[in-house]
């Protein structure tokens, strides 16, 4: 259960890229990977690679998803932003 509550909390997160422009590596579904990947990683790392199960779940435990999605988008938005800038570099 757990691990549920951190990809949903990214999968909420990543509902707010829409209000961001979309220089993510692999647009949309990019940040959506980034996201839901970074809150697991980032859940699981806070919890001791354990995940907590069905009556260990609180909602403190959502809440540990929140710095990991962010991260990972964070991350995809700068290898897309930088793919970008060396898209439109002219080549000598």
């Amino acid at each position: 259960m757990g691990a549920l509550a951190w990809v949903m909390m990214g999968l909420a997160l990543w509902h707010f890229t829409i209000w961001l422009p979309d220089h993510y590596w692999g647009g949309i579904v990019g940040a959506f990977l980034g996201a839901v990947a970074g809150a697991a990683l980032v859940g699981a790392i806070i919890s001791g690679f354990t995940i907590p199960g069905r009556h260990d779940t609180h909602i403190s435990t959502a809440l540990e998803g929140i710095p990991g999605a962010l991260i990972g988008m964070a991350i995809i938005y700068a290898i897309g932003l930088r793919k970008q800038r060396q898209a439109a570099r002219p080549r000598p």
